[in-house]
């Protein structure tokens, strides 16, 4: 990682990427796609939300760029833009079990 990683013109952007993704429904939406495109229906049945809801979500991701829409026929599918988001997420899973484990998952609430 390079020293000006954290320069005031990337962390915005990354700032403005995590609140995104703090909302547990859309890491559920992003994971319920996986590498497949899949349609609405699909994924509302995977996550156990609402079609509106989850309409909702996909519109914020697919704007920001997590997601894309491929119409076909009369179904909308979406997929994730880049499949290597899943690797990071499970990166980010793997690590913060990891932490939980060597430093107790009650430290890591209270940090929050």
């Amino acid at each position: 990682m390079s020293s000006n990683a954290y320069d005031c013109g990337s962390v915005k952007p990354l700032s403005e990427l995590f609140k995104l993704l703090a909302e547990p429904n859309r890491l559920k939406i992003l994971c319920s796609l996986g590498l497949e495109c899949r349609p609405v229906s699909d994924v509302v049945e995977a996550t156990g939300l609402s079609q509106t809801n989850v309409s909702f979500h996909l519109r914020l991701l697919r704007e920001a760029h997590l997601v894309r829409a491929e119409r076909r026929g009369p179904f909308v599918y979406y997929c994730l833009y880049d499949p290597n988001l899943l690797a990071i997420l499970d990166q980010m899973r793997k690590w913060l079990e990891a932490h939980e484990a060597t430093m107790g998952e009650e430290s890591i609430r209270r940090a929050k």
